[in-house]
């Protein structure tokens, strides 16, 4: 059994090394079109986690100082109250304690920064829906608030967000299907690698078969090659997503230019969930490659 697997080994290492220009290539497509895939889905994420306070209407939101007072909450709160069904549609009130939480899951895996927070240094906020979207109006209503007692700041949705959203939604699909694309490609050169394999060693497989190799025996160690080129290439990409969201997506949240984004970070979940399903698309087109291969050019 071990000399078995030794010979498979050996064989799928002298595939590889006989045509080491097309592995590389193959490897290099599928590298390429894994990580644009990534990106892309980290891109959207990293949206979806930076708008998730803008959802249901939401176009501003009121933080107020850290150490605001119980009575300066509760004046804003009268305030909001009395505009409501005139001027504001609904608002929601987020306590330090949910802010702190979000917080926690945003900048996940950021201990240095979470070691510098605690609950009491989160600034609670009211999320407010207006009953006009216009921007004029949004801006008007939202200027009332920015002189009261304990407000800090007042941050604005309006058409900023809804741009950030729709580019990032078009990015995120141009960069999906140009990935989808190579990783076709990448089928297509793992395909041509092994054909071109199996052509170069035709008078080993038809001695092999003569000596009583099973038909299994002979096309394990090209699928294996083929299948080595595409987990290889998923593993190259790892480290350009992960490139990815630290110098691209996380500065983004760290802009001081852009309070809106806030947020737009992937967790240490999504990303992994994102990884791993780069790897399992990797593997599965490589897989696939391999299985047309081995069933249209070798014949045994």
């Amino acid at each position: 059994m071990i000399g078995k697997a030794r010979f498979l080994l050996a064989e799928t290492g002298q595939n590889i090394w006989r045509n080491i220009a097309l592995t590389l290539a193959s490897i290099l497509v599928a590298a390429v079109s894994l990580t644009l895939f990534g990106t892309s889905q980290l891109v959207a994420r990293g949206v979806e986690n930076a708008t998730q306070r803008w959802e249901g209407g939401i176009e501003f939101v009121v933080f107020m100082k850290a150490d605001a007072e119980q009575s300066q909450l509760d004046a804003i709160e009268a305030l909001l109250e009395e505009s409501r069904g005139e001027e504001i549609n609904d608002w929601d009130f987020v306590s330090k304690e949910e802010t702190f939480n979000e917080f926690i899951e945003f900048f996940a895996g950021d201990e240095e920064l979470l070691d510098t927070i605690s609950v009491e240094t989160m600034p609670p906020s009211f999320r407010i829906q207006p009953t006009d979207p216009d921007a004029g109006a949004v801006a008007a209503l939202g200027g009332t608030f920015e002189s009261k007692p304990g407000v800090r700041t007042v941050v604005f949705a309006t058409e900023v967000i809804r741009e950030i959203q729709t580019n990032a939604e078009k990015i995120s699909q141009v960069m999906l299907w140009v990935g989808v694309l190579l990783l076709v490609a990448s089928a297509i050169v793992i395909l041509t690698t092994l054909s071109i394999a199996i052509s170069s060693r035709r008078n080993e497989i038809e001695i092999m078969k003569l000596v009583g190799a099973s038909n299994w025996f002979i096309r394990i160690p090209f699928m294996i090659e083929g299948l080595l080129q595409g987990v290889i290439g998923a593993l190259l990409a790892l480290p350009f997503l992960a490139f990815a969201r630290q110098y691209v997506i996380e500065d983004f949240s760290e802009s001081d230019r852009l309070r809106l984004l806030e947020g737009f970070r992937v967790t240490d979940s999504e990303f992994l969930f994102i990884s791993l399903t780069a790897i399992a698309i990797g593997t599965a087109v490589a897989t696939v490659g391999s299985i047309l291969a081995v069933s249209r050019y070798l014949d045994v």
